[in-house]
């Protein structure tokens, strides 16, 4: 493996450190990469939250300077355009970290579309979506997937996913990023060093990580292909988290704990393609779906919105009818919006493990539904006698793969005969990130109980939900590798529930789909780097407005003397330095400006032969 180098992809004004890990080699097994033949739309493109008639589409552009973009945007029949059915253009600013989300409307159900944006000549990479159907709706097929912590390896199931192109759409249950530090959560996997490297918890480090994430290639291949409709976990914030705290945050030295998830939450609605139930509201995303008369998607938040606190099994009021994940609004919402619904199947995108997991009488993990009995308990006595039918859970979280019965906790169930059961649940593995050991075997865990059909606890990958009107297959794919980007696929195991019953069967073989249209030209990966193509690049300062001190971050392949200055509004220079950079790559200089009045200055840096200029404020305390 090529050493590789750093690279900062547009800082400006208030937005954060967009910041990657390239390499000038086509075939490395680095999967982050800057190209130029990307500029400005580094990031690549996206799509997600379809309906019948409309698509949030998502890039990212990285200008030149810090001033509000224009980019257009459009929607066609193929991938050369010839024929466009919608476009227009979007304004965008530092407020929004140069982020792009278009809801583009007037589309017809049950259609693949071609997506691409443009500024000034430059073209991003062609995405390719699809909308919703309407009426008789035969069958559907999704990618479910969740928990990818970019330092646990390679993102292969992401890839492989792309490449098998007989989905209609990506659901991503959460874990999304992760909060950690470089190292703190980590396989050590060569060339996966997330960044920032502290652990994130302003504004500017959530973007930056999302940026980081953003420019992996099999996760950018995979949004090009198909929309998703993503919900988020607890690592979105930090480790752990309830509605006012997390296991990860520690108020002392980190910060109040609202003003970090609010912060979380704006870079992940400027970062995702997500269409929000409440414009303005970055806290509010549960949100339904549906394919016609085949399949209601419910999206629920288990973990911000209203949870309260994990506690012990032993604790006083641990049954207690106050202690929710969903809570009483959302609650409502998402049991009414059941009973209402007109379609086959009720299907509920979900965080959090519910089927029950005692390994020797004992919970293993009160994070989950097993932590609130009660609102469980009620969720399912709801079910039965609202008679909501053919309920179907799908689950992130727990980096390990499970296909279940949903007992209901008065003792009812029957193992052989499913009699008892509310419900199936099938559970994901990790794209990457570490299982956490049990105790116990899958194999042991199946005899113990019952009501899991199937246990994987330790290899990666994800599952493909095959829909139909008799019957809903879950197909768990297990990736051989990802501290490699070489590997192989495995169909592990399939397991299926009939409309009308409420319990799973052993299919005899995977599911198989329909191959999709045309897809996208993938990304050009240059063999020679951006280095080569523009040798010294300024991004930015951040913070700004600034309190005390701000940071400049370039990129140079240069080596010598760097000159900086500061003036104040009548052009007088108040502040000058030097810096000497004694080896190439992503350089960091902090600006201390503690004694500078409140007011608004100019910053004049020179780099390799060229000039840059930023207006930076400096306000008070």
């Amino acid at each position: 493996m090529k050493k590789s180098l750093l690279f900062i992809c547009g800082v400006f004004g208030l937005s954060a450190a967009s910041i990657a890990q390239t390499t000038n080699q086509v075939n490395s097994p680095m999967r982050s990469f800057v190209s130029a033949d990307l500029k400005p739309f580094y990031h690549g493109v996206a799509s997600g939250d379809p309906l019948s008639d409309r698509v949030i589409l998502w890039t990212r552009i990285t200008p030149e300077d810090s001033s509000a973009q224009t980019v257009n945007w459009k929607v066609g029949t193929d991938t050369t355009f010839a024929t466009i059915v919608t476009q227009g253009s979007v304004n965008t600013d530092a407020s929004k970290d140069f982020s792009i989300n278009v809801d583009a409307t007037g589309l017809q159900p049950n259609s693949w579309y071609y997506y691409q944006f443009e500024q000034n000549g430059k073209k991003s990479l062609i995405g390719r979506t699809r909308t919703l159907p309407a009426g008789d709706v035969d069958s559907l097929r999704f990618g479910v997937v969740s928990c990818a912590n970019y330092e646990d390896g390679f993102y292969n199931a992401y890839r492989d996913l792309a490449d098998r192109n007989d989905l209609d759409a990506i659901i991503h249950l959460g874990d999304y990023i992760y909060e950690y530090k470089t190292g703190g959560f980590s396989s050590s996997v060569g060339g996966r060093t997330s960044l920032p490297e502290n652990e994130i918890v302003t504004l500017s480090d959530y973007r930056t990580r999302y940026s980081h994430y953003h420019l992996d290639k099999d996760l950018m291949w995979l949004h090009q292909n198909y929309p998703f409709i993503i919900t988020w976990d607890d690592h979105e914030v930090a480790n752990n988290s309830w509605y006012d705290g997390a296991e990860n945050h520690t108020d002392s030295t980190e910060g109040n704990y609202q003003a970090r998830k609010a912060a979380a939450e704006q870079a992940h609605a400027e970062w995702i393609p997500i269409r929000m139930p409440e414009p303005g509201n970055n806290a509010k995303i549960f949100r339904r779906f549906r394919w016609g008369d085949l399949l209601t998607l419910h999206m629920v938040d288990t973990r911000h919105y209203a949870r309260t606190v994990q506690e012990a099994a032993s604790a006083p009021d641990f049954n207690d009818t106050t202690r929710y994940l969903l809570g009483p609004q959302q609650y409502d919402w998402f049991v009414n919006g059941m009973d209402t619904a007109t379609t086959t199947w009720n299907v509920v995108g979900n965080q959090v493990m519910m089927a029950p997991l005692k390994i020797f009488g004992q919970l293993a993990n009160t994070d989950q539904w097993d932590g609130y009995p009660a609102e469980r308990n009620k969720l399912y006595n709801d079910i039965l006698s609202r008679n909501i039918q053919n309920f179907v859970v799908l689950t992130g979280d727990i980096h390990t793969a499970w296909s279940m019965d949903l007992p209901h906790q008065d003792g009812s169930y029957n193992a052989s005969t499913g009699q008892g059961s509310v419900g199936v649940e099938f559970v994901c593995t990790s794209i990457t990130s570490q299982s956490s050991p049990l105790p116990v075997s899958g194999s042991v865990l199946t005899t113990l109980l019952p009501h899991i059909k199937y246990a994987e606890l330790s290899r990666k990958g994800y599952y493909v939900l095959d829909v139909n009107k008799t019957r809903t297959q879950c197909d768990h794919n297990i990736i051989s590798a990802v501290t490699d980007t070489v590997y192989t696929k495995n169909e592990a195991d399939s397991r299926y529930t009939l409309a009308g019953e409420r319990w799973l069967r052993v299919a005899n073989s995977a599911s198989v789909g329909d191959i999709n249209p045309t897809q996208p030209p993938r990304p050009i990966y240059s063999s020679v780097g951006i280095s080569n193509k523009d040798k010294n690049v300024f991004f930015g300062v951040f913070p700004n407005p600034f309190f005390d001190k701000f940071m400049l971050q370039f990129y140079t392949e240069q080596t010598g003397k760097i000159s900086l200055s500061l003036a104040n509004i009548e052009g007088k220079s108040i502040l000058n330095e030097t810096r000497v950079v004694t080896s190439p790559g992503i350089q960091y200089w902090d600006v201390n400006g503690a004694s500078l009045p409140a007011g608004n200055y100019l910053l004049n840096f020179e780099l390799g032969g060229k000039k840059y200029s930023r207006k930076v404020v400096k306000v008070g305390m």
